[in-house]
Formats: structure tokens, sequence, C-alpha cells
């Protein structure tokens, strides 16, 4: 890895990459003058940094207490009472603010209004991060032919038949679902017509309408396809009419595909999905960015033995049945994930020292949005003129207020209009989760969602109960009564604090991104719950997924759910502790064994290779859907489990030895892969040792400490 050059920049300095990054392509258009950005930024380290590290200092004293706290109890039995006043007293816990209704400012409808799935990719992938914004639209045909919906995708070498029958009728059934007609079926529709009148479908012994007229919006054309546009639930489908394509011939109606409107928002992500590591990494991170805020971000790639490139999706013109235009995005609208508040980055030094990465996110990220914001013509991403910023990793509502200061720094600082920046607040960590309406409140004028992370969320709970006990398996933790609460209360406390129309309230990733037949029978839970937002995996998992959204009506579900008595802190704060029924070995085996190849799996990429998320096989050799949460929760609990005496060191160092052959055997394929084994003494190797042995004193047990310094160990190592 290349020594870093600086240049001074208002006693500041600045990689010379990123100077040359912001002066030459992020400023220009913005109408920021350099000498005014850099200043501003300075002045933002000299008031901000301080403050940063402040409120780092008290979550290590909060976690020191709790851990004190823990093992004075000894082997006491559980007392969530006397818990809950020790979290109070200590200041863990804070008062419930008075009721209030958050007041956010103008959101587009994407995340006020209407509800449909959220994609997340890493941004620093120029391919993925097109991939992302263009699963706006998604052809279900495509996506039920090739995933196992209706049985194990066909083998390759032309059309199966008997699959493509399988397609027609289920997307038949979905129509049917959500547009049936008066009388009849889609599947034996023979003709569709529209016109002023609206839509009317043929059937061999008459002409008949849809149920409700008003579904149908419009018509548009693309070359030889004829889209028929209807609506439900705010999203829309399109019935593209070819009889010459070879689908469309087959349909009695000339029916050849069904698209869906499906993504309706994609985070771009600068965090857990990407390996950024230094100055020449996070450069690489915000051109993707600025690329996409610009609308000009263009990759070309080889695939099959063909060149493709990847471009930016138009917008979609529909002719209403009255002959005006209608306008419908063509990409989803994109949001951007900066870093937390933990790591610090050598891109930016003040008085030497490395400066709170968040921060240079901030800065760097909203001014690429800048572009989008003064558009004058073409397609946008936010039509009302906001930039959507997700903020992880926030414990609590200090954390939050410090956000809220932090980007009114920023808007100040380019001259943007106050509250201009939206903040997502994640609720993944724990301190976040009891002190929920807090929080939002601390962010009440920005907040655009709440999301349950679930995983990172996990891997918070093992380390903040680290001296409580052992915790039960992964499995068992899932199932425990602390998560059903955390889940519950989110979604209510969200719905109380005036989401409701507003905001979106977020679900987790679907973790298993080849299994969309489980996903699509499972998956329909979150809008069921009351969430009008859930992660998927990819822009075929978002096709499926949107499905849901057709199915349940999220918002008149949300007013069932209002007013619901909020589940009490007792359940959420009692950790999922193994207690009185122990493991046997045969189970401690698994686990450890299980743990210690999906840490191996995934950080073996990360590290040597820069790959922060990917599919990786796990222990049964079944793809998961990987990034520095899932890591977290594996190296916590054996973490936990090396504290609390359920596993040895020699019994975690054995594991790891025997996984990383198992794990080079899974990547024998790649040519870009460095085995582990016979040595187990290269940086990938070590990062996994680093995660699991010095897991109870990695601050609030992140992954990223451990995983940055090794990642610039391996950079080094290949100059």
């Amino acid at each position: 890895m290349a020594q870093t050059r600086y240049t001074k920049r208002h006693g500041i300095d600045v990689a010379e990459e990123l100077a040359a990054f912001v002066e030459a392509r992020v400023l220009p258009g913005t109408g920021v003058d350099p000498d005014a950005f850099w200043s501003g930024y300075a002045g933002l380290l000299a008031d901000c940094a301080p403050e940063n590290r402040a409120l780092l200092d008290r979550r290590a004293d909060l976690q020191d207490r709790i851990d004190a706290w823990h093992k004075a109890r000894g082997n006491q039995p559980w007392d969530v009472a006397a818990y809950r006043a020790f979290l109070a007293d200590i200041g863990y816990l804070v008062p419930e603010p008075a009721p209030f209704q958050i007041d956010n400012g103008r959101i587009d409808p994407e995340i006020a209004q209407v509800a449909g799935p959220q994609l997340v990719v890493p941004v620093s992938n120029a391919r993925f991060a097109l991939n992302a914004a263009n699963a706006r639209w998604g052809s279900l045909y495509d996506a039920l032919y090739g995933s196992d919906v209706l049985g194990p995708p066909p083998a390759g070498g032309g059309l199966d038949p008997a699959r493509r029958d399988a397609v027609v009728a289920r997307a038949a059934q979905f129509l049917d679902e959500t547009f049936p007609l008066t009388a009849g079926s889609h599947a034996d529709v023979s003709g569709y017509l529209a016109d002023a009148e609206g839509l009317k479908a043929t059937l061999e012994w008459s002409e008949v309408a849809l149920r409700d007229p008003s579904a149908f919006v419009g018509r548009r054309v693309d070359g030889a396809d004829t889209a028929l546009v209807l609506r439900h639930h705010g999203l829309h489908v399109e019935l593209v009419i070819n009889p010459d394509h070879p689908i469309g011939a087959a349909s009695a109606s000339g029916l050849r595909d069904v698209i869906v409107e499906a993504a309706l928002t994609a985070i771009q992500d600068c965090e857990d999905s990407v390996a950024a590591v230094d100055a020449e990494d996070k450069v690489a991170v915000y051109a993707n960015w600025l690329g996409l805020m610009k609308g000009d971000l263009v990759d070309t790639f080889d695939k099959g033995g063909k060149t493709l490139t990847r471009r930016l999706n138009p917008d979609r013109e529909i002719t209403r049945p009255d002959g005006s235009i209608l306008t419908l995005p063509g990409r989803a609208l994109l949001l951007v994930r900066n870093v937390g508040l933990l790591m610090t980055t050598d891109a930016v030094r003040l008085d030497g020292q490395d400066t709170p990465e968040g921060l240079m996110d901030a800065m760097v990220t909203v001014a690429c949005a800048m572009h989008d914001l003064n558009k004058t013509d073409g397609p946008r991403n936010s039509r009302v003129g906001a930039i959507y910023v997700v903020k992880p990793k926030m414990h609590g509502p200090d954390e939050a207020a410090f956000a809220d200061r932090t980007f009114a720094r920023v808007e100040n600082i380019l001259g943007l209009a106050p509250n201009t920046v939206k903040l997502g607040l994640m609720d993944e960590e724990r301190r976040t989760s009891a002190n929920l309406a807090a929080t939002i409140h601390a962010i009440r004028n920005r907040v655009f969602f709440i999301n349950t992370g679930f995983l990172d969320r996990t891997g918070d709970e093992i380390h903040t109960s680290m001296q409580a006990g052992a915790f039960a398996g992964r499995d068992a933790t899932r199932k425990s009564g602390w998560l059903t609460a955390y889940e519950d209360r989110n979604v209510l406390i969200g719905l109380a604090c005036g989401l409701r129309g507003r905001a979106q309230i977020g679900k987790g990733m679907w973790a298993k991104p080849d299994a969309l037949a489980d996903m699509l029978h499972t998956k329909i839970g979150h809008p069921q719950s009351g969430a009008n937002t859930a992660w998927v995996p990819s822009p075929t998992a978002a096709t499926l997924h949107a499905l849901h959204y057709h199915t349940v009506d999220v918002a008149a579900r949300q007013d069932e759910l209002a007013g619901r008595p909020i589940p009490d802190l007792d359940a959420l704060l009692t950790p999922a502790l193994v207690g009185d029924t122990p493991l046997s070995p045969d189970e401690i085996r698994r686990e450890v064994d299980n743990s210690a190849q999906g840490i191996l799996g995934y950080v073996v990429r990360w590290v040597d290779q820069g790959i922060g998320c990917s599919k990786v096989p796990d222990i049964d050799d079944v793809p998961m859907m990987e990034d520095r949460a899932t890591c977290r929760i594996s190296a916590q609990l054996l973490a936990n489990w090396l504290e609390q005496g359920l596993v040895s060191r020699d019994g975690v160092e054995d594991a790891l030895r025997r996984m990383a052959v198992k794990v080079d055997a899974q990547n024998a394929g790649d040519p870009a892969y460095v085995p582990m084994a016979p040595g187990f003494d290269g940086p990938a190797f070590q990062a996994a040792r680093d995660l699991v042995l010095t897991g109870t004193t990695q601050p609030s047990g992140y992954t990223e400490p451990a995983l940055h310094a090794r990642r610039r160990q391996a950079k080094a190592l290949r100059g």
C-alpha cells in the first residue's frame, strides 16, 4: 500500500487524491467554493471531533459499568427489575419524551406514501450500484423462471417450455389476485384492449373489464412492446404485449411479460458492505455515489463472453386514457449510508491525528448529492429536493442529537436549507432500541426511516451482556423473547411518533439470496408486521418481495396497529442465555464450527480481496449473504462462549484451523483466492483470530478495527 501523500487545506492535512477529487469533480457545479468547503470542514473537525470522541468514551464507560454489574451478581437469578433500575441509574435508560409527532418536511412518496422493497448494495461496486438503482422495475417472468420459486431453476441451453408455462400460470394467478376481472381469469384472456374508456380483456365468450376500472393508469410504447400500466396499493404493474415475441407468440393475448414496480428505494452503502480502509478506497466509493447523483455513472464489463454496459435507466412516460402524460421514475430512490461514529480515517488529519470518518462521509456524500438538487432537467433522484443519509450504529438519543447537529453544520457549510438532509435511523444497537422514542425525538425534524437491523442488533445484544452468562446458539437467540419485543416495539413506537405517511418503518435482510421460495413464503411477515419496507439481497428478490406489498395493504395494517400497547422493556432487556438447559458437546461443537467457518468465509474475501459483501457458502455449502453484521454475530458468540468457559482457546484455535481448510476448498475455483492453510499466518486468518480472541474488548463488539488493520496489512504486503 502506497504511503499517503498530503496537502494542506485550512490547517488540516488532506490526502492528495481526496483533495483532487473534491476540488476537480465534486464541487464544480454545486456552487460551493473549495475554500469555503475546506474552511468549513476544518471548523467541523475542530468542534465535532472532540464530541465524537466523548460519545465513544461514554459508550465504553457504560459498557464497563454493565460488565461490572453482571460480574458482581455472579450466578444470581436474573432480576430484570434490578437491572432496569441499574440501567436508569447510570443513564443508559433515559426518560421517555412527552408524546410527539415527527415533522420532517417534504419527503418523496417512495418513502412517505408507498410501501415496497428496499435494496442495500455496496456503492464501491459500480455494476452492483447501477443494478440496484435500476431494480425499480423487474420482470416477474424472469424472476419466476430463474429462481427456485417454481422448483429448481432449469439448466441452461434454451427455453424450457414446461417452466415457461408454469411461469405464465403463476403470473396469471398474481394478476387474478391483484387486478381481478369482472369475470374469468387473466389466464384465459385472448386479447387486451386499452382506450379512453379504460382496459378491457377479451375472453372466449365476452369482453370484460377490470373489477376496479381505476386500476388502469395508461399505456406506453417501447419499440415493438406495448405496456398496459396498472396500479395497486400505489405500486405499478405493466402488462407487456408483443405477439411477435417468442413468449408473446405462445400466449393468446400476446402477453410476453409482467413487469412489476419493485425496489422503490435502494441504499447505496459506504459502510457494512464495503471494504474501504484508506483514501484510495474512499475516493472510489465517493466517485460512484457522485456518478449516481450526477446521473452519468457507467460500467462496462464482460459477462458470458459478451461486453455489456450498465447505465441508469430513463424515466417511463405513460399516456393516460385522457391523453395526458404521467412520468414514472425509472430508478429506485437512492439513499446513502455513511459510516458510524467509531472509525477514524487517515485521509484527513488534524494536528497529526486521524479524524472521524463519519464526518468525512457527511461532508463529501452530501456535497455529491447537491448535483441532484441542482438539476434543471432530466431524471431526478429526489423530486422534493431532499438528500437521504442513513446513519448507522448510533447508541441512543445523545448520539442521534450529535448527528442532527453535524448535518446542520454540513448544511450551513454547503449553503443548503435547514433539514435538507434527512436521516435514516438504524435501530441496531440495544441502547437505541431501549430508548427508541427519545432517539427518534432527537432527529424528529430529519428522520425518514427507522429500521430493525436485527443482525447487528444481535451482535450488540451479545456484547452488551457479555458478562451476564453464556448465550444460547444463534438460532435460539433469534427465537428468544427479546427479539420479538424489539421488532414489535420498533413498529409501534414508530407509529406512535407519527411515522405513518411521513417515513419508512423497515425490516431486515433476507440472508439466503438463492432460497427465494422460502423468502416468498416467509417475508410476507414484514408487511404484515406494519413495516412499509424490508431489505432484500438482489433485484430478483426485490421483484418477488414486491408481490407481498400487493397482498398486504400496509397502510391499512398500520391503521390497525396504531394505538396498540407498546411491549414493556422487560423482554427487550432479558438476554437469551443458556440458563438451566446446558448445551451438549455436539451442539457446542456444531455452533463453534459454524461460527468459525462463517467468520473465515467472509473475512478472507474482505481482507485479501477487499470484498465487503458477498455470497459466502456456509458450513453446509448453502450460499449466505454475509457482511460485517453477520460476522459480528459469529465473532461475538464465540467470544462470549470463550469468556464463559463453554469452549477453550485451544478449541477455538482448532476450529479456526479446520474451518480454514474447508473455506479454502470452497474457494478453490477462484483464481484470486489466497489459501489460508497450511500456514495459517496470513492477514485474513489472523483477522479471524483477532475478532474472536479479542472480541470482549473490541468496541461494542464491532469488527471494523480488526478488519481495517488487517486489510491495510494485506495491501501493504502486496505493494
